[in-house]
C-alpha cells in the first residue's frame, strides 16, 4: 500500500493539481481584496456611499440591528448584499482566469505555427538512399 501511495503521489498530475490549488487559494485572496478593498468602495461611492455587505432583509421581527453582523446575532436575515459581493468576486475571478487561458492558448498557437514553419530536417542518408531505390523501382 505504501508503494502504491508513493507511485500515486509521484505522478506529475497530482503535483500539478496541488500547486494549482495552492496558487488558486492565494489568487482568491488577492481577488477578494481587490473586490472588497478597491472595487466595492468605489461602487459604494458612486451609488451614494453605501456598503453592499451590510444590505440585508430581516426574516424575523426580532431583528432590529443596522449591521449584518449584529442582525445575524439577533435572528435570521436574508443577506443579499453579501451575496452580491461574492458574485462580483466570482465574475472578476472568472474573467481573469479566462484572460489567462486565452493568453496561454495564444502562446500555444504561436509555438505550433513556428514549429510548422520551421524547415524539416533532411532525412538521414540511408533513408534518402532507400527512397531513391524505391522511386527507381517504381519507374520500372
Amino acid at each position: 500500500m505504501l508503494k502504491e501511495f508513493q507511485e500515486f503521489i509521484s505522478k506529475g498530475n497530482v503535483m500539478d493539481l496541488a500547486v494549482g490549488v495552492i496558487i488558486g487559494g492565494a489568487f482568491a485572496l488577492i481577488v477578494n481584496s481587490l473586490v472588497g478593498d478597491i472595487i466595492m468602495p468605489i461602487v459604494g461611492a458612486i451609488f451614494g456611499g453605501f456598503d453592499f455587505s451590510n444590505y440585508f432583509v430581516p426574516l424575523s421581527s426580532t431583528v432590529t440591528a443596522e449591521s449584518l453582523e449584529e442582525a445575524k446575532k439577533q435572528g435570521a436575515v436574508f443577506a443579499y448584499g453579501n451575496f452580491l459581493t461574492v458574485v462580483i468576486n466570482f465574475l472578476i475571478l472568472a474573467w481573469i482566469i479566462f484572460l489567462m487561458v486565452k493568453g496561454v492558448n495564444t502562446l500555444r498557437r504561436n509555438l505550433e505555427k513556428q514549429k510548422a514553419a520551421a524547415p524539416a530536417a533532411p532525412p538521414p542518408a540511408d533513408i534518402q538512399l532507400l527512397t531513391e531505390i524505391r522511386d527507381l523501382l517504381a519507374k520500372k
